[in-house]
């Protein structure tokens, strides 16, 4: 079980929160660090000192750090157009060595759109499909030959298709719960289909449904990599537990019901339990930036039962 550090910094970080945070994952042996990619706060907290933008982040990451995996969950197909996109990442996995991988979702959020005055198109899901295309298909496009895309909503004309990513394939990441499109798209698109914030019911559900999709379109459903994606907080104790809940304004029932709560042990049967329904790989939801012990605790108590 690969375990990677997910963290939300609009909720209020500033790069050098996320420039030690990643530091220690890296020095923790994890997997990866992964950001998400919105500009607004939600809930009750304020946000500040304000967002900072995903690439941009990634980019000063991938100089500052020299083995840890960097990437998004997920990357807003509403934020970037495909081309430029496209080019982002290809340098930022450059400047990486090879390190990079894309998440990319649709966008969700609304309200972060109306602050930043972002447009936020009605028909998202049929925009981000021609976003896949155009992306993968500028990388996979061999060097000294054009790409072209006429698509409802993307249009590319002789595009000389650079510059590459270091990696020979990036990985793509592509997660959600719907039925029936998501899992059609991961098929055809993902090394890697991420469920985000869901039970084990519902994750053996759609890794299901994921591998018959990957199945009839042509692929080995082993070829992708299945993850989750939970909040978490541990302690050694049950004071610990409670102290590291109320720091980002959760219950503990809730977070045990929810995500990964608890003493390492209790982790690390949940944690257990998601690999039984074929979960490959977790990603922690870190709240409390700046507690890098419940990193190091994870790192020491949790990860090597699940090695």
């Amino acid at each position: 079980m690969d375990l990677r550090v997910f963290t939300e910094p609009q909720q209020g970080a500033t790069y050098e929160t996320l420039l030690r945070v990643a530091k220690a994952a890296e020095d923790l042996d994890y997997g990866a660090f992964f950001r998400s990619d919105h500009y607004l706060h939600m809930g009750a907290v304020d946000g500040l000192p304000g967002p900072t933008d995903a690439w941009i982040t990634l980019a000063g990451l991938a100089r500052e750090t020299t083995r840890i995996r960097l990437g998004t969950l997920m990357t807003a197909g509403t934020f970037r157009l495909p081309g430029v996109l496209a080019i982002q990442v290809a340098q930022v996995d450059q400047m990486s060595g090879g390190r990079v991988e894309l998440g990319l979702g649709s966008g969700w959020y609304a309200e972060e759109h109306a602050a930043y005055g972002i447009p936020f198109p009605k028909e998202k899901f049929g925009r981000l499909e021609e976003q896949l295309a155009v992306v993968t298909g500028l990388w996979n496009t061999p060097i000294g030959e054009r790409f072209d895309f006429t698509g409802t909503y993307y249009q590319l004309s002789d595009s000389p298709a650079l510059p590459k990513p270091a990696q020979a394939r990036v990985p793509v990441l592509i997660g959600g719960h719907g039925a029936r499109r998501t899992p059609a798209l991961a098929a055809q698109y993902a090394d890697e289909f991420n469920i985000p914030f869901a039970s084990l019911v519902d994750t053996e559900q759609q890794f299901k449904r994921v591998r018959a999709a990957a199945e009839a379109y042509g692929r080995r459903p082993d070829d992708l990599v299945y993850s989750n994606a939970l909040v978490a907080c541990v302690g050694k104790t049950d004071a610990e537990v409670k102290r590291r809940a109320e720091a980002i304004g959760r219950d503990v029932d809730e977070l045990k019901a929810n995500g990964l709560a608890g003493s390492p042990a209790e982790v690390v049967e949940r944690i257990s339990a998601f690999r039984a329904v074929g979960s490959q790989r977790m990603y922690l939801q870190m709240l409390d930036l700046d507690d890098l012990d419940h990193l190091e605790l994870i790192a020491s108590d949790v990860m090597p039962q699940l090695s």
